[in-house]
């Protein structure tokens, strides 16, 4: 009957620390929503006349600090551009021109 008890134990255990953990990590966006939050952001005035994101997120260094990004781009009429946005918050970490 002890083996019982601690495999009941050890289970109810095992399920705390995986609700702990599942918790803990930041929910990160939809690939299709950030690229949506960064033509938004980047369109404007512009004509965007195509975009592409990955969607596997990845890690990104700046000015010291390390985000979880995706990586994208758009195409416009006067230039195309690549873009870092946060995959957390949706905000726009950096602009590069291609």
């Amino acid at each position: 009957m002890a083996w019982k008890q601690w495999l009941v134990g050890a289970a109810v255990g095992a399920a705390v620390v995986y609700a702990i953990r599942s918790a803990s990590k930041p929910a990160l966006l939809a690939p299709e929503q950030a690229l949506a939050l960064a033509k938004a952001a980047l369109g404007g005035a512009r004509a965007i006349r195509g975009s592409w994101i990955q969607s596997a997120p990845e890690r990104y260094e700046k000015d010291g600090l390390t985000y979880t990004v995706y990586r994208g781009g758009v195409c416009c009429d006067d230039g195309d551009d690549e873009f870092f946005v946060n995959a957390c918050t949706g905000a726009i970490i950096e602009i590069k021109p291609l």
